[in-house]
């Protein structure tokens, strides 16, 4: 067996500096062995090897992997089960504990329990922290012990409780590392991927985009968005260097920071949403899940000049505005009587931002079932959405060019649509009993 050692577990958080496991791991006072292990279970459901995140992945750990190389280390970087991998791992060195930072999603959580189960056997610890969050778990929660399910009240909270610390960047010292010769990791290749479009740069947040978020955020020709999506999915930038940012530059922005968390707490407190509506009473809704008519939302062929463009950006790059994600999640639930999962399920498989806790959370609100949810009679009418927010049309030709010529009719007339909604919502509540 190799030297004593401590194990640095990376995971949603693919970066060296303020990174709060990886800085106690650093103070241990053992040298520290950096792993990433690219996870079956999570790869094999992903469908197109062509998968713009694990791309995204692979070329921030390369990105690290030569930072470290310069402090004489280098990444272990695995493929296959992460029990698996521990059980190997701990037969090659002497594993005295395993630092690692939290994740909230249920089958992470799931996964690390087995992990540390394991390790315990073995006699080795398992530590977790926070670091992609400002708060987790029951640290901002009603006074009577509660979570919140009602994100103003969370907020006012959450910002009541922020003090300079919680933002302050950890400083880490990165001589600590367990020294061994430079090596390249694993190819996209071996992991059964391929390269695609994506080109990874290190995040930072834009000024020029964050001091006017709240002015121009609504209007998806402007692009006026962050874009760190991606990075705080993959922890490829530190939460708190943006809410550091936000409280110099933007409230509003600030604001989403928020969001982020509450639906992250939401996610932990009630994993049951990963499947059901957080409101019960939505889960009587008698959708019609057409699937002619989700295969039309799915290509962008609906009729809808925002609606297809929306469809057609996420297909051909991963990403949607913020608003047109909201426009067509309407659309599909309420306009086509499409169940939420669906297209929530759609979502997880194209956005390169692809985030378990916002995409469960904002598809709910937009079905009107969730825990902060837009009430069921808000009906988005695409062509009132269009006139606010796209007047000039400039985002749809951009991604919807031949609208003009198509003669395909909308798959369906907003007014009927909107009418066929509020009765079978209506409907499903009158039948759950509420």
């Amino acid at each position: 067996m190799e030297n004593k050692v401590v194990i640095y577990w990376f995971r949603r958080d693919l970066r060296l500096e303020d990174n709060k496991g990886l800085q106690q791991a650093l103070a241990s006072g053992l040298p520290v062995l950096p792993v990433f292990i690219f996870d079956t279970d999570i790869l094999n459901q992903l469908s197109d090897p062509c998968d713009r995140r694990v791309d995204y992945i692979y070329q921030a750990l390369i990105s690290f992997n030569e930072t470290l190389h310069k402090y004489q280390s280098t990444l272990q970087v695995y493929h296959g089960k992460p029990l698996e991998i521990f059980e190997q791992i701990t037969t090659q060195y002497q594993v005295q504990a395993v630092y690692c930072n939290r994740d909230y999603e249920p089958q992470a959580i799931k996964r690390d329990q087995v992990v540390k189960a394991f390790l315990e056997g073995h006699a080795i610890r398992f530590y977790d922290f926070k670091d992609q969050v400002i708060f987790d778990q029951s640290e901002v929660v009603k006074a009577d012990g509660l979570p919140y399910t009602v994100y103003t009240p969370f907020a006012k909270k959450w910002r009541s409780e922020l003090q300079p610390d919680h933002y302050t960047a950890t400083k880490v010292d990165l001589y600590n590392f367990y020294k061994a010769s430079p090596q390249e990791i694993l190819s996209l290749s071996d992991i059964g991927f391929k390269k695609t479009d994506i080109v990874y740069q290190k995040p930072e947040p834009n000024l020029e985009v964050v001091k006017d978020y709240n002015q121009y955020r609504d209007f998806p020709a402007l692009d006026k968005t962050s874009h760190l999506g991606i990075a705080l999915r993959f922890g490829t930038i530190s939460i708190r260097e943006c809410v550091s940012f936000a409280i110099k530059h933007n409230d509003t922005w600030l604001s989403e920071l928020i969001w982020r968390e509450f639906f992250m707490q939401i996610l932990y407190h009630f994993p049951e949403v990963v499947h059901r509506s957080f409101k019960a009473q939505y889960d009587y809704i008698e959708w019609r899940n057409n699937e002619e008519e989700f295969q039309c939302w799915c290509k962008g062929e609906t009729g809808y000049p925002i609606v297809d463009a929306g469809m057609r950006q996420l297909n051909t790059t991963g990403f949607m505005h913020n608003r047109v994600r909201m426009i067509v999640a309407s659309f599909l639930c309420k306009h086509l009587l499409i169940d939420w999962r669906w297209g929530e399920a759609y979502f997880a498989e194209k956005l390169q931002d692809y985030d378990l806790a916002a995409n469960n959370g904002n598809w709910q609100w937009a079905a009107g079932c969730g825990c902060d949810a837009a009430p069921y009679f808000r009906i988005f009418n695409p062509t009132a959405q269009t006139q606010k927010f796209d007047k000039d049309l400039q985002y749809i030709k951009k991604w919807n060019p031949d609208f003009q010529q198509n003669i395909t009719p909308p798959i369906v007339q907003h007014e009927m649509a909107r009418q066929r909604a509020l009765v079978v919502y209506k409907k499903a509540l009158q039948n759950s009993g509420q």
